[in-house]
């Protein structure tokens, strides 16, 4: 994180080349076609194609995509894999013990311990206690 300031500090240069290939079979074959291209039309051969009519038969790939939305998906798991859970109960884990190690001191680490087994075990008897089939 940047903090403000009058001065103005120097930013390392970046040094970017855009590097230009030259492919001589590819200019000899543009080159090629628009001479056949010029002589088609100039026989009448090749009918005169304005820009408009070409770009009628290119379609965008957008097109009808929104329409296919099926809107947000749920996620698949328990509450308790997502991150945002996990990152909370730590946060509050943590606050709770600074708090607690303020008001009663080192005997609340006890307690929380004691507390998070409660809290594991009745987890785990939930989880591993088999459904009942209605």
């Amino acid at each position: 994180m940047k903090f403000p300031s009058l001065f103005r500090t120097a930013n390392p240069s970046r040094f970017d080349v855009k590097p230009r290939y030259y492919d001589p079979v590819k200019e000899e074959l543009k080159e090629r076609t628009a001479r056949i291209q010029k002589e088609l039309e100039a026989e009448g051969k090749l009918g005169d194609i304005s820009e408009e009519d070409r770009l009628r038969h290119y379609s965008s790939g957008i097109r009808g995509s929104f329409a296919q939305h099926q809107g947000i998906k749920e996620r698949e798991g328990s509450i308790m894999t997502s991150t945002a859970m996990i990152r909370t109960l730590i946060f509050l884990f943590l606050v709770t013990g600074l708090a607690g190690y303020i008001y009663l001191g080192p005997v609340i680490f006890e307690y929380l311990l004691y507390l998070i087994l409660l809290v594991v075990s009745i987890y785990y008897f939930f989880k591993l206690k088999p459904k009942s089939r209605k």
